[in-house]
């Protein structure tokens, strides 16, 4: 399984942006996609996810309210939907997927998202 985030840039506080993840190839295999951030000095860590089966979703407390997590399983796409953006939120935000019968984790390349105060 291939992923590709895009939809990053540089938005104010108080600011949408909203990320799109395209995964390619064995796709049907796909149990759980999720977003994960990376700030500058600091531990990765989850943002949000979806489970394949039945949607549900889980989101960190930090972003709870403001961001919301969704796929669209004919296009192979996992999206992002960030409103109220903080420049806490300032992070390269990367797209994962836990993938076959072991779970195993694929990752995207990362698209770097800046809120300015």
């Amino acid at each position: 399984v291939q992923l590709v985030e895009s939809g990053g840039g540089l938005v104010q506080a108080g600011g949408s942006l909203r990320l799109s993840c395209v995964a390619s190839g064995s796709t049907d295999s796909i149990n759980i996609m999720g977003w994960y951030r990376q700030a500058p000095g600091k531990q990765r860590e989850l943002v949000a996810v979806i489970i394949s089966g039945g949607g549900g979703t889980n989101y960190a407390d930090s972003v709870k309210g403001r961001f919301t997590i969704s796929r669209d399983n004919g296009k192979n796409t996992m999206y992002l939907q960030m409103n109220s953006l903080k420049p806490e939120d300032t992070a390269v935000y990367y797209c994962h997927a836990r993938v076959g019968q072991l779970f195993r984790p694929h990752w995207g390349q990362g698209t770097q998202v800046t809120v300015s105060s």
